[in-house]
């Protein structure tokens, strides 16, 4: 217990550090304000009055154009009722956790370490990063942002059947009712109040014509409460600083989204107003200009996109359209997501990813990002180049509500392969010659503002996938609490493909959301012609070693050849290093010797049976295969929150020295094998001996 105590307060030194004076100067106005909020708490079954409009001259105005509904496409309407339909049975899966509670949640209680946070404690003493006090906050969180309330309601929305809107009035209330304002966990972050404000509106959207509808809003005195005092929490706090990440965001879109959709208050106007200019100023610090996010984590880029279109089209809908330049913004966010996807519409796995949406209309996915270039198709248009995306309720719905199209200026006519202000280039092999070659390089700034929460140790590293399957693979997040090892395993250079020098991270962890030190990557040199796809970075990470060190990196992918080369060179000697290179969950690998050095052989699971793909191993480094090992880890690959599973890590160890040249050369094959046909060396034309053996732990042995 000491410990632990002990760690916590190293870890708040750490981070006041990194706070800049006026910061530390708005925290303290907010402690104050904490403190004289207290006052203000509300207890379960107390009803204070609310400064409100009349009930019946509250109105919700903005709702779905008659006939909406059926431009639904029949496949997404299946799986909405499909999934609406677990619900009903009380079962949902949870960031990896199977639920089967969900008839009539318990707000509270975190299914994964079986803790209950106190529903009557004022919220802010509550420490939400302590599992002691909230259990894993994401997965009681998760619940709260009654998203699975949205979904249920849009099955009401395109079938009419009674079941779904009474589970969603049943389960609104009793939200309602066990939370009143700044009691418990759930008044505890800005950024849940914001998206729930949202899931808020889209209910009371979606169920427009349900005979209950006004009894449980606009009638309902807890209702409008409640939907005032949202409003008022995040009117009164928000992110600032080195905390104005993605969360501001939420806070901004989630404050205009309900003073439009719900304009019944004195300070209605004034919240708008107030929102909308701190939206649109977010917007852009959050967005590198070439509509890249800055926190340069992937899934971070949806998330941003998708909460500044949500509250960009109830601000529409209210008849307080923001700027020009914001929806040029946002067009410049879902063009650049339409570049950097693959030829299966998956994205790049750079940095964090929690899986969070703004608005949850449709069966929930893995991948979120067709669902997203298909609804900025019908809000700008798709450009010749983007690839086609599917509709799906969410699209059909949000774009009924935006109104029509609204092409925006400066969009780009032809794909881009390079973001140079995010140090983010996707070299691709064109189409026709193949399954796609993708390859990701990272030769970018370490993440965003002071303490740059959601990156990753991961300059200058590279995600490589054939057809869309991860070859080389960013091994993902996993968790962001309650396991410690596991949070700084995946968040690490190791467990990045790229150079480890000394042990060390290139950039210094001071703990689950908070770096120390940044790695500043630049690339130096980059080429897309006819003739030549290349990238050339390097990065400072190792600036403090003794000798300095600095690690070089140029990536080439020949497309005639089908070939990706990767060359490495540390500046600095006599560091330990570690090259390693970690194979997607679907990738089988043998590790066997080839003349004075050593190579892989990878196989995986294509559309015409079995691709493979010949791996030849710098040499002058010591390489081992692991899968799946926890001491240390290695060997991993997280699919989603809360869900990993073992793969192929290949690791070589060596000792730094300027005057050496580290070169990896994939070659793929694209014929075909059976798909149950045993890999050799004639398959990949590899003319070595085998040399495998593996021990218990699943660690193979070198290849010598």
């Amino acid at each position: 217990m000491i410990l632990a105590r002990t760690s916590r307060l190293g870890w708040y030194a750490r981070r006041v550090a990194r706070m800049s004076p006026a910061e530390l100067a708005w925290r303290a106005r907010d402690q104050a304000v904490q403190l004289a909020w207290t006052r203000r708490q509300v207890s379960r079954g107390q009803l204070p009055a609310t400064d409100a409009l009349p009930p019946g001259e509250r109105r919700f105005t903005a709702a779905l154009p008659a006939g909406t509904a059926a431009a639904v496409p029949p496949e997404a309407r299946a799986a909405v009722l499909a999934a609406a339909d677990e619900l009903l049975a009380g079962s949902w899966e949870v960031l990896g956790v199977a639920r089967t509670d969900l008839v009539a949640p318990d707000w509270f209680r975190d299914p994964v370490t079986g803790r209950r946070s106190a529903p009557g404690r004022y919220c802010f003493r509550i420490n939400q990063r302590s599992e002691e006090q909230v259990g894993n906050i994401k997965q009681v969180w998760e619940i709260a942002r009654l998203q699975h309330l949205t979904l249920l309601a849009t099955a009401w929305y395109l079938t009419g059947e009674d079941a779904y809107a009474q589970r969603v009035a049943r389960q609104l209330r009793s939200f309602f009712e066990e939370n009143p304002f700044l009691s418990g966990v759930h008044w505890t972050s800005g950024i849940e109040v914001g998206i729930r404000l949202i899931s808020l509106a889209w209910i009371r959207r979606l169920l427009d014509d349900w005979p209950g509808v006004a009894g449980l809003f606009e009638e309902s005195e807890l209702a409008v409460a409640q939907i005032r005092w949202h409003q008022v929490f995040l009117a009164g706090f928000r992110s600032r600083g080195s905390s104005a990440n993605n969360h501001v965001v939420a806070e901004a879109a989630g404050l205009l989204a309900g003073s439009c959709a719900f304009g019944w208050f004195p300070e209605s106007a004034q919240w708008r107003g107030r929102s909308a200019r701190l939206l649109e100023d977010e917007l852009s610090h959050n967005t590198f200009p070439s509509g890249i996010n800055r926190e340069l984590a992937s899934d971070y880029h949806g998330f941003v996109a998708e909460l500044g279109i949500l509250a960009a089209v109830e601000a529409t809908a209210a008849g307080r359209p923001l700027s020009e330049a914001a929806w040029r913004g946002l067009a410049a966010m879902t063009d650049s997501a339409a570049a950097l996807v693959d030829e299966r519409l998956r994205p790049p796995r750079q940095g964090d990813g929690d899986e969070g949406r703004g608005l949850l209309l449709d069966a929930p996915a893995a991948n979120r990002w067709p669902s997203l270039l298909a609804l900025g198709g019908r809000l700008f248009g798709p450009l010749d180049w983007w690839p086609p995306a599917p509709a799906d309720a969410s699209a059909v719905l949000i774009a009924a509500v935006a109104g029509p199209p609204r092409p925006a200026t400066g969009r780009p006519a032809r794909r881009p392969a390079r973001f140079a202000d995010a140090g983010l280039t996707i070299l691709r092999s064109r189409a026709g010659g193949g399954p796609e070659i993708w390859c990701r390089c990272d030769g970018g700034p370490h993440g965003f503002l002071s303490i740059a929460a959601h990156a990753h140790a991961d300059a200058l590293s590279v995600e490589v996938r054939h057809g869309g399957v991860d070859v080389l693979a960013d091994p993902g997040t996993y968790c962001y609490h309650g396991d410690p090892p596991w949070r700084a395993y995946f968040r690490s250079t190791r467990a990045h493909n790229t150079v480890e020098l000394a042990g060390q991270n290139q950039s210094a962890d001071g703990g689950p959301f908070l770096w120390l030190r940044h790695a500043n990557g630049r690339e130096t040199e980059v080429r897309m012609s006819e003739d030549e796809l290349s990238w050339a970075a390097d990065h400072d990470g190792y600036r403090e070693l003794t000798p300095p060190a600095r690690h070089r990196r140029r990536v080439r992918l020949d497309e005639a050849r089908r070939t990706l080369e990767i060359t490495d060179q540390v500046d600095g000697a006599g560091h330990d290093l570690r090259l390693a290179f970690h194979l997607g969950p679907e990738v089988e690998a043998e590790l066997v010797a080839d003349g004075p050095g050593s190579a892989a052989l990878l196989r995986w699971p294509g559309p015409a049976g079995t691709a493979s793909a010949r791996l030849e191993l710098p040499a002058g480094l010591r390489w081992t295969l692991h899968r799946g090992e926890t001491d240390p880890i290695l060997g991993w690959y997280a699919d989603g929150l809360g869900r990993r599973r073992p793969s192929y890590t290949l690791l070589g160890r060596g000792s730094s020295d300027p005057h050496a040249t580290l070169v990896t050369r994939m070659q793929f094959s694209d014929s075909a094998q059976r798909p149950n046909a045993p890999i050799t060396s004639a398959d990949i034309s590899l003319g070595a001996s085998r040399a495998r053996s593996e021990d218990p732990s699943g660690t193979q042995a070198e290849g010598r």
